[in-house]
């Protein structure tokens, strides 16, 4: 496969892309998309992208968002190297961790990893064999030393536990003879995010009590947010955190900068207080009640109208009238006299079940399938939990029409693209770890351990072919001969990766 030509001069970067999409086996079209955005981000940073830091890829998502980029083209997600390690430590069991392996460290898709059989791998020359993959083309990914040391691991365990064919599926499914799964896979994904997000949330709370803030939107509000799904949980997400953040740097309630953790339809994960203005001091609020936050309605719907003004909302159906700015504005009237309902509380059982609580919504779809019990014109039975009845007789049945079962299944869809999980004040974005540094120092709490430990230099000569890493096959001590290749004769070895 060649790249494609151009007449502009090819820098040293630009080569090395060129090389490893070619060598990823991407066709040309994908290939002058890689590189036309880029080109973009080159030009909006002015130097090489490669000098780009975390700020200036923010900065340049906010432009794309100004210039009316699509979400899910500025919001698409990258795993650092340590949230892909923090990703693979809590994949459920050493099958899925060399699965995911394989996914991260030679790019291969989901089907194509649930599709590897055993021969695929080559530990002599190092490449991974990916049969009708994406495009339907035959292709070689590469297979670092690291990557064919954990598919060694899983392959013995694989063998013990009589799962593991010579000549078979890399990863069976339920029976060895099958091929895992996508659905298998993605399930292990969603548990391994899950895992790996409230590992790290527990990491950053602090020894104070927390309180658990729920802002729930009236009636006629949930009717125009239901049709305009991205705009209005946004605003929420922005009035809720804007009312927390200002009410709490307000002297007269805590003065303070605390941090907030929020989920949409908000729930928000709050600490009792937090840092002085002037930085020098803990600041405590009063253990019943953190703050007031009765102003959201009004900012709130301040910025509604405006978005309403700007003619960003849309109305189809029976609220189609809401179009009307003079309609709009009547229907939002009887809001406006309503006390919004705004629960703050202390959690039951601290803060870490709350967590848990917001894991078990954010990386898991509305209903899971061990619920649905059949289906048929009639329509869906499915379980329920009754929290009214008593703790033996909580779980319920019942039988919801097709098309209502599918749109209560849609109300919990977000938008694509949306930032479900939120992060401000002083948990936002890079000054996290330096916030958190300086709550434990002035709560008088030991600092979390780093790992200090040395990083070993890999010190194996480059390969003049392909300037990788050489494989050390042997290693003999001085004036030892080094082991005679082994004879022809067949061996009796069963065939391993």
């Amino acid at each position: 496969m060649t790249t494609f030509q151009t007449d502009a001069p090819i820098t040293p970067l630009r080569q090395r892309m060129q090389q490893d999409m070619v060598m990823r086996g991407l066709g040309s079209h994908t290939q002058q998309d890689y590189v036309r955005h880029v080109r973009n981000f080159a030009a909006f940073l002015g130097r090489p992208p490669d000098t780009a830091t975390t700020e200036d890829i923010r900065h340049y998502q906010l432009r794309q968002h100004e210039t009316g980029v699509d979400p899910a083209t500025i919001n698409s997600t990258v795993l650092s190297v340590e949230e892909a390690a923090h990703l693979l430590e809590a994949a459920p069991g050493i099958k899925y961790t060399a699965a995911l392996g394989v996914a991260y460290g030679a790019g291969l898709g989901v089907s194509e990893v649930a599709h590897l059989k055993v021969d695929d791998i080559d530990s002599t020359r190092m490449p991974i064999r990916v049969e009708q993959g994406k495009g339907r083309k035959d292709r070689n990914a590469m297979l670092s030393p690291q990557l064919l040391e954990l598919l060694r691991v899983w392959w013995r365990e694989g063998k013990r536990r009589g799962v593991m064919l010579p000549h078979g599926w890399l990863f069976p499914g339920r029976s060895c003879t099958d091929p895992i799964s996508s659905r298998q896979l993605h399930r292990a994904v969603q548990e391994a995010a899950e895992v790996a997000w409230l590992a790290e949330r527990e990491a950053n709370l602090l020894p104070i009590g927390y309180f658990h803030v729920v802002f729930t939107l009236p009636v006629e509000v949930a009717v125009v947010a239901f049709q305009n799904k991205a705009l209005v949980y946004d605003l929420l997400f922005r009035a809720a955190s804007e009312t927390v953040l200002r009410i709490a740097a307000d002297p007269k309630h805590l003065g303070a900068r605390i941090g907030i953790t929020a989920r949409a339809h908000v729930h928000m994960i709050v600490p009792g207080g937090g840092i002085s203005l002037d930085g020098t001091r803990w600041v405590s609020s009063r253990p019943a009640f953190l703050l007031p936050v009765r102003v959201l309605g009004k900012l709130f719907l301040t910025r509604l109208i405006a978005l309403h003004d700007k003619g960003q909302l849309a109305f189809f159906g029976s609220i189609a009238r809401l179009a009307d700015r003079r309609v709009f504005l009547r229907h939002l009237k009887p809001v406006r006299s309503k006390r919004w309902v705004i629960y703050a509380k202390p959690p039951f059982a601290g803060a870490e079940a709350v967590l848990a609580y917001l894991a078990r919504y954010t990386h898991r779809v509305a209903i899971s399938n061990r619920r649905l019990i059949g289906f048929n014109e009639n329509g869906v039975t499915l379980h329920y939990k009754d929290d009214r009845r008593d703790s033996n007789d909580r779980q319920q049945v019942m039988i919801l029409a097709n098309d209502e079962f599918i749109r209560r299944f849609l109300l919990h869809v977000l938008p694509r693209g949306f930032h479900c999980i939120r992060h401000d004040g002083h948990l936002a974005g890079t000054s996290r770890k330096a916030s958190l540094d300086r709550a434990r120092a002035l709560l008088s709490v030991a600092p979390v351990p780093e790992d200090d430990a040395p990083e070993v230099s890999d010190t194996r000569p480059p390969c003049p072919c392909c300037g990788g890493h050489m494989i050390i096959i042997e290693t003999f001590t001085r004036w030892q001969q080094p082991r005679a290749p082994p004879h022809c004769a067949a061996s009796t070895r069963e065939t391993a990766p």
